[in-house]
């Protein structure tokens, strides 16, 4: 059993940068990929970023190219996501998830068997 944590959230304003962090305890993170989802009021949970359990290979909603980083350090059994540029609509639940396969990144939800409780991340304009 796998029981994830994600760092406390927050409030930040349009433009501005958070890091979520999401540790890991009962079992090593290293042999599986890890994800970050979001959901916001009234939405669907969607895919945010992924990367392989090896940390050689990572994804992206389009959404967010160019302005979030997801990052792993298996050591610390952690994974993180760097968020800059925030925009209003980033404004979610944030959650992190792990998927028991190493051979790469997956961006549906159903392929992820433990998640953490969620965090919120607030951006305003």
């Amino acid at each position: 059993q796998v029981q994830l944590v994600e760092s406390r959230g927050g409030l930040v304003q349009a433009g501005g940068s958070l890091r979520l962090s999401c540790v890991a305890t009962g079992r090593t993170l290293s042999t599986y990929a890890m994800g970050w989802f979001r959901q916001a009021p009234g939405k669907e949970r969607e895919f945010v970023a992924a990367i392989s359990a090896s940390g050689g290979s990572t994804g992206y909603v389009d959404s967010v190219k160019g302005r979030f980083t997801i990052s792993r350090d298996n050591g610390k059994n952690t994974v993180y996501l760097q968020m800059n540029s925030l925009k209003p609509e980033d404004t979610a639940v944030y959650y992190c998830a792990a998927a028991p396969y190493e051979e790469s990144w997956y961006n549906k939800a159903h392929q992820y068997v433990y998640w953490g409780q969620g965090t919120q991340v607030t951006v305003s304009s």
